[in-house]
């Protein structure tokens, strides 16, 4: 295909929508502001950096986040390529060593004949050829203000990152290796508490002083990256049935059931970081590490980077974009990541497949809402929606099934019809689709 296609932004939704332009004959120009500038947000010089979790969450076919990596994998997604590639123990959940992660796909990007990477940052959104706007939920101050002129105000939200410490520095007399009851190889590192140790950490970090959230007012996060110190004020067993449950983690030390248990989780196939899981927050850095350091096994814990908080913005996107990202009223403008509300690495990259294929074949592929990748889309761009929020994706988006069935077997089934009908979309549209060798006969019928 002769066509020219544009992408500004290095992260995942960007590179995806690069990767997918590319591998259709199209000639990418990707822009990319680093290393000449990063947001806050930012440290590496390479594309597709995780600011947050190491983590893509579930596996399975039983998960809707399982669902849409299975069906990116099928398709092609350098995402998913990258992430199969350099990923680590975590029981059931992919999570990948997010250095290896990143300069995967970097040497893919700069690798592909097809692709020319610019080092600039943009501050427009007039560009001639088909254009995907990738720039993140933290796009420059100069191109977030052209968004701003051309669209109108966007909302916001702060997002969190958790702390991650060397494994050297755990105490593991204290701690132990295990994975929730015993699924899949014992992967997560549990740090147990007792009654006393967890009424003393839980008053210790409601009470705890929190940064200060420069230039934002109401203080509003998402929902799935709550800071623990939030979720904590809720209520004192908040904690206990959320990040801190102890359910089918006993502790081999003593032999009992501990009252709260903190999980970390490798950031690095080397095994030598952890990160502390659902321990988003924004705590200051010294409370960070006092608080923190009560947890048993964490006395002399060794940070290498304490949680962050930075602000996200998103579009208005159900009265902005179409099911294939476009804007409505744009013939070549395309936007995708968390920008457009798809709050999520994998559903990042998912919008920027679908946004790269639109431009690279002119708007025509609107995936079909039985799919996880075009329940999202539809999601994102339904003009009925008046509260918009930032969405990962969920069983919840897909149209539910006909005629009476088990709850047992609705996700399965939700599953095989989801890729059923990937494989006849994709085969009717002629997108190149892979089956796994041994699924051939059941997926296709």
């Amino acid at each position: 295909m002769n066509r020219s296609v544009t992408v500004v932004g290095a992260g995942l939704a960007g590179c995806e929508a690069a990767w997918q332009c590319a591998r259709h004959g199209a000639t990418v120009t990707l822009y990319e502001m680093k290393p000449l500038k990063k947001s806050p947000a930012h440290k590496s010089d390479l594309f597709c950096e995780l600011v947050c979790s190491n983590s893509l969450r579930a596996e399975g076919l039983q998960n809707a986040i399982g669902l849409l990596k299975e069906e990116l994998l099928r398709m092609g997604s350098l995402v998913m390529e990258a992430a199969v590639a350099t990923r680590v123990p975590a029981g059931g959940a992919l999570a990948v060593d997010r250095d290896a992660f990143a300069a995967y796909v970097t040497e893919k990007i700069r690798n592909h004949p097809n692709i020319t990477v610019v080092e600039q940052e943009i501050s427009t959104l007039d560009f001639d050829e088909p254009t995907v706007i990738a720039a993140g939920p933290l796009a420059s101050e100069p191109l977030a203000e052209e968004i701003v002129k051309q669209f109108g105000e966007g909302l916001s939200f702060f997002d969190a990152a958790a702390p991650i410490v060397t494994a050297e520095s755990i105490d593991m007399s204290k701690a132990y290796l295990a994975s929730r009851y015993d699924k899949g190889t014992p992967d997560y590192i549990n740090c147990p508490m007792n009654e006393e140790e967890y009424d003393a950490f839980y008053k210790a970090l409601i009470s705890a002083e929190t940064a200060h959230l420069h230039g934002f007012e109401n203080n509003k996060v998402f929902e799935g990256c709550m800071p623990v110190e939030v979720m904590a004020s809720r209520g004192y067993e908040t904690l206990l049935f959320g990040p801190l449950k102890p359910v089918g983690l006993m502790n081999p030390h003593t032999g009992k059931l501990p009252k709260a248990v903190v999980q970390l989780r490798k950031d690095n196939a080397a095994s030598s970081l952890y990160n502390i899981v659902g321990f988003q927050t924004h705590l200051t850095w010294g409370e960070q590490r006092r608080v923190f350091g009560m947890i048993p096994g964490l006395e002399q814990a060794e940070f290498v980077r304490y949680g962050v908080m930075h602000r996200n913005t998103f579009l208005n996107s159900p009265q902005i974009l179409t099911p294939t990202y476009r804007v409505r009223n744009r013939e070549n403008l395309y936007f995708a990541g968390q920008i457009t509300g798809v709050e999520g690495y994998i559903e990042s990259a998912s919008s920027g497949f679908v946004a790269g294929l639109n431009a690279v074949l002119g708007d025509t592929a609107e995936f079909p809402r039985e799919t996880a990748i075009g329940a999202l889309a539809h999601y994102v761009s339904d003009p009925s929606v008046t509260e918009f929020q930032p969405m990962n994706v969920n069983f919840g988006l897909l149209p539910v099934l006909e005629g009476k069935i088990k709850k047992k077997e609705r996700k399965g089934l939700l599953s095989a019809r989801a890729l059923n009908t990937l494989t006849d979309y994709c085969n009717e549209k002629n997108i190149p689709i892979t089956l796994p060798a041994e699924e051939e006969t059941e997926i296709c019928g």
